[in-house]
C-alpha cells in the first residue's frame, strides 16, 4: 500500500488538472513535511488564500467517498441556522462484510452515531467531531483557536474549544458518507491507540481550562469535563479492563471477594441490548463483539494512562492503514479476504497472550476447586486473548 501512494498523489493531481481545464475553481495542495500530522495539514490549508475566502470547509479522510450532493445536503443547516457551527453526517462502510473483525467495528461505531451523536445532537448536547465527513463554519475555526496539534484528536480539540464558545454542532444521520474500516488487526489497534489516548490527554490538557472558563454554564462544564471526558474517555477504558479481566478472574481464586450479580450483569447487559436493537441482523454476533471488546480493553486503559500520564508515546501517530482493494482487478489478489489459521501471520502479541495463560490459570482454579461459576466465561475470554494473541483477526497482512 506504501508502494501505491506516489502513484495516488499523481492520480488525484490529474483528475484536478482536469477539472480545472472546465473552469472549475479547484487547487491540489501538498506539504513536504508531516509536521503537526493531520491538524498540521488542515491548518495549513486553511492559510491559503482561497480557503480564507471561504465560509464553510467540508472535511473527509482520504478513504471516505462523498455523494455529488454532499454539499447541497448540508450547506443548508448551516445557511439557516447562524449558530451551526458543525454539520457531522454518517460514515457508511463499505467493507464491513470483509471479516468478522470489521462487522464487529461496525456494530461498535453504530451504537456511536445513534446512540452518542444522535442522542447529543437531539438533546442540545455536545458531540464531539468525528475529524471526517463534517461541514465547520470557518468563522467558528477561527473563533474557537483553530486547528492544535497538542494532541492526537485534533477533532474533538476544536470541538471542546467551539463548546466553550457557545457554538451548537448538528448531526444528521440520513447523510451518510462511504468509508472503509480497519481490516487488519494491527491497523484496529493502532486506530485505537491514538482515539483513546488522545482523548484522555485532551481530558489533561484542558480539564483546567474547561473548568475557569466563564462563557457557559455549569451544566455544559458537568457534561464536557466529566461525561464526555472523564468518565468515557479516561474512567470507561481503564474500569472496564480491570473489572472484567482482572476481578473478576481473580476473584474465582479468592472465595473471600463477593462480586454482586448486578455488577456483573447490569452495565453489559444494558450496553448489550442497546447494540443489538440497533444490529438486529448480527444478533448472532453479540458473543464475539463482547469477547473482542474485552480484548481490546486491555489496549484502550494503556492508551488512556499513557494520554493521562503524557509518557513517551503520548504523542505517537500512525495512519490507519485502509487495504481496500486498489489492486484486485490488476494483479488478482483479494486483499479483503479473512485470515485463515493455517496462514502466516504478521506478528504474534505477547501482552494478549500472557494475559490469557492468566486467564486459563483462573479459570481452572476456578473449575477444579473454586465455588464459583465463572470459569465457562474466563475459558472464552482465555480463547479470545489467545486468537487475537496470535493474530488470527482480521484480513491477512504479508509476514515481516
Amino acid at each position: 500500500m506504501i508502494q501505491l501512494i506516489p502513484l495516488l498523489k499523481e492520480l488525484v493531481e490529474l483528475e484536478c488538472q482536469e477539472w480545472a481545464s472546465k473552469k472549475i475553481d479547484i487547487k491540489y495542495e501538498v506539504r513536504n513535511n508531516r509536521k503537526g500530522y493531520k491538524a498540521g495539514a488542515l491548518k495549513k490549508g486553511m492559510e491559503h488564500v482561497y480557503a480564507q475566502q471561504c465560509e464553510f470547509v467540508a472535511i473527509f479522510d482520504a478513504d471516505f467517498q462523498p455523494e455529488s450532493d454532499f454539499l447541497l445536503k448540508t450547506i443548508p443547516f448551516l445557511v439557516h441556522n447562524p449558530k451551526i457551527a458543525l454539520v457531522q453526517t454518517r460514515w457508511k462502510f463499505v467493507n464491513y462484510d470483509a471479516c468478522l473483525m470489521t462487522r464487529i467495528q461496525k456494530m461498535s461505531l453504530d451504537y456511536h452515531f445513534k446512540v452518542e451523536q444522535e442522542s447529543g445532537s437531539f438533546m442540545h448536547a455536545f458531540f464531539g467531531f468525528n475529524g471526517t465527513a463534517g461541514v465547520w463554519r470557518v468563522s467558528a475555526i477561527n473563533e474557537s483557536g483553530g486547528w492544535k496539534d497538542r494532541t492526537t484528536v485534533e477533532d474533538m480539540d476544536l470541538a471542546v474549544r467551539a463548546c466553550l464558545k457557545e457554538w451548537e454542532f448538528l448531526y444528521v444521520g440520513d447523510i451518510r458518507v462511504k468509508s472503509e474500516l480497519p481490516s487488519t488487526f494491527k491497523a484496529y489497534r493502532h486506530q485505537q491507540h491514538r482515539w483513546t489516548c488522545g482523548a484522555a490527554n485532551l481530558f489533561r490538557k484542558m480539564g483546567w481550562e474547561i473548568v475557569t472558563n466563564k462563557g457557559v454554564s455549569i451544566w455544559k462544564k458537568w457534561h464536557l469535563l466529566y461525561s464526555f471526558l472523564f468518565v468515557r474517555r479516561v474512567i470507561a477504558p481503564i474500569l472496564t479492563f480491570l473489572f472484567y479481566c482482572v476481578v473478576i478472574p481473580l476473584s474465582a481464586m479468592v472465595p473471600e471477594v463477593h462480586i454482586p450479580v448486578w455488577g456483573l450483569v447490569y452495565i453489559p447487559t444494558a450496553i448489550t441490548i442497546m447494540n443489538a436493537i440497533r444490529n438486529p441482523g448480527s444478533l448472532h454476533l453479540m458473543p464475539f463483539w463482547i469477547l473482542f471488546e474485552n480484548v481490546m480493553s486491555m489496549h484502550r486503559m494503556r492508551a488512556a494512562l499513557t494520554g493521562l500520564l503524557e509518557t513517551a508515546h503520548v504523542n505517537d501517530w500512525v495512519v490507519t492503514e485502509k487495504v481496500g482493494d486498489l489492486v484486485k482487478d490488476d494483479f488478482d489478489v483479494p486483499l479483503l479476504e479473512p485470515l485463515k489459521p493455517t496462514e502466516c501471520v504478521e506478528r504474534i502479541y505477547i501482552p494478549e497472550l500472557l494475559l490469557a495463560l492468566y486467564l486459563l490459570i483462573c479459570a481452572s482454579y476456578d473449575y477444579v476447586l473454586g465455588s464459583q461459576t465463572y470459569f465457562m466465561y474466563i475459558y472464552l475470554q482465555a480463547l479470545a486473548f489467545i486468537v487475537l494473541g496470535f493474530g488470527f483477526v482480521g484480513t491477512k497482512t504479508p509476514c515481516s
